[in-house]
């Protein structure tokens, strides 16, 4: 694709969204001494980012330095692409690997505090394990996603990047071969590049039914948590400027009971002393598995497993929460969506499974967690890494209940417009659009099948967005430096 001929515009970069990325991105560009518009389709800023945890996957940091771990950017690299089974691309997740370092100490610079401690919850500041990892990399920030954004937000305005609230892109501006601004309101805004960080498309429900099938194994206990703004805008950006596409059919959708309806910090959690079965009865995984896994895990299963626990684990649960609540779970019995009965034989009947088979499973559990050593499938570690008691109550005690757990909370997709290890957006033919660069969940590539560590849509939003943003503003000062040169 032809370089164009530049002329003055409204501004060095313009970025689309305002949410991790876009903020990471705006903030960079400035750094680099770029004039930035930064525009958001909400009446807030934040996107998904402040609705998360923070939590952030990163190797070789200062924090995991100062616990003594020991990584680097190549050990979490052959990890991440192991676990994706190498279906994502390798040299843009190199690049995440090796950026995820800097971009950690560059927020630490701006203000955020990690500090150098042990957490053991996405909800506790420090260095947590946050999933299937080789070592530990969950960085947790104090006051969670919502702090990252206004360390984020603080640094822009420091910086003097415009915020457009309200703003909604309607289309990239592209001529001679590249991108010259963005359609806005139908007027152009125009710059000599352009960072799309406008979110996923978990919001808009055709798109999910496109780019994540899956979604439709939780039928109505479907629920999505992202963003209200990602409606995957830049799906259309793609389909109509000849752009590729990365990552459908993936996407990150929790395992939820059929009744839930929240994420857990409203919806609570399920009590530790429940056993899950697959359609046959028998015990078919570690019920604390990670949610980078979980949702295969059930996929093999027929898409979804039961959840058994008893009275006293119903009765335990702590109040205040709208779904994991004592009295809830009664309400949901006469729904329906509870099974109930006096034994594990007739509950069983309920499910439609071998009363044998889920009598001798609970059995077996109840025996492991007594010692509290699961020699099946080691979820005595799962519950050690959280700092939990690994040795559970026995579910024994009627009346006993079941329901499905479903891949049913969904909350980042990963079909977006495919990057190079520059967060340049590529075209179907392979070759990159000039001036154009895409972060979080609009950048396809990186985000693979399999969620890497809790944190790994945060981490991919703010490296993403400060590497794009550092790319942008560099392609905007050579375009000055050419115009300058021959203002013809």
């Amino acid at each position: 694709m032809s370089e164009p001929n530049d002329t003055a515009h409204d501004y060095d970069v313009i970025v689309v969204g305002a949410g991790g990325a876009g903020l990471a991105a705006s903030v960079s560009a400035a750094q680099a001494g770029a004039r930035v518009l930064l525009l958001e389709a909400e009446d807030e800023i934040g996107g998904s980012t402040q609705l998360s945890a923070g939590l952030l996957t990163a190797s070789a940091t200062s924090v995991q330095n100062s616990l003594g771990v020991d990584d680097s950017p190549l050990r979490m690299f052959q990890h991440y692409m192991d676990l994706n089974g190498w279906r994502v691309r390798p040299g843009p997740v190199r690049m995440f690997c090796e950026e995820s370092s800097s971009t950690v100490e560059w927020l630490l610079e701006l203000g955020v505090e990690i500090p150098a401690q042990i957490s053991r919850s996405a909800h506790e500041p420090g260095l947590t394990r946050a999933g299937v990892e080789d070592v530990w990399r969950g960085h947790v920030p104090k006051d969670q996603g919502y702090g990252l954004v206004q360390v984020l937000d603080k640094a822009r305005a420091r910086l003097h990047v415009d915020l457009a609230l309200g703003s909604r892109v309607e289309d990239l501006v592209v001529r001679d071969g590249a991108v010259r601004g963005v359609l806005l309101d139908g007027e152009e805004a125009t710059a000599p590049a352009v960072v799309i960080a406008s979110g996923g498309l978990a919001a808009d429900a055709d798109l999910v039914r496109r780019f994540l099938p899956d979604a439709e194994i939780a039928g109505d206990a479907l629920f999505v948590v992202a963003a209200p703004g990602s409606r995957g805008d830049h799906v259309g950006i793609a389909e109509r400027h000849g752009l590729a596409l990365f990552g459908q059919g993936w996407g990150l959708l929790l395992v939820t009971a059929e009744f839930q309806r929240f994420h857990h910090w409203q919806s609570g959690f399920p009590p530790a002393s429940r056993i899950h079965v697959g359609l046959d009865g028998r015990r078919c995984m570690d019920e604390d598995a990670p949610y980078a896994v979980s949702p295969g895990i059930l996929k093999d299963h027929g898409g979804w497993v039961w959840s058994v626990f008893d009275d006293d684990a119903r009765t335990s649960l702590p109040p205040g929460y709208a779904d994991w609540d004592a009295d809830r779970i009664l309400e949901e019995v006469a729904k329906g969506t509870v099974l109930r009965a006096d034994t594990l034989e007739a509950l069983a009947g309920l499910m439609e499974v071998p009363p044998d088979h889920l009598t001798a499973s609970v059995t077996r559990f109840n025996a492991l967690f007594a010692d509290g050593t699961d020699e099946d499938y080691l979820r005595h570690e799962s519950l050690a890494a959280k700092g939990a008691d690994p040795h559970l109550a026995p579910i024994a005690h009627g009346p006993f209940f079941a329901v499905r757990m479903l891949p049913a909370e969904l909350v980042c997709t990963h079909t977006g417009l495919e990057v190079d290890a520059r967060t340049r957006v590529l075209g179907t033919d392979g070759r990159a659009l000039p001036g154009l660069y895409a972060a979080g969940e609009a950048a396809g590539g990186i985000l693979g099948e399999r969620y890497v560590g809790g944190g790994n849509s945060v981490a991919h939003a703010l490296v993403l967005g400060r590497v794009a943003g550092r790319e942008a503003a560099a392609r905007a000062a050579a375009s000055t430096s050419r115009t300058e040169e021959d203002p013809a």
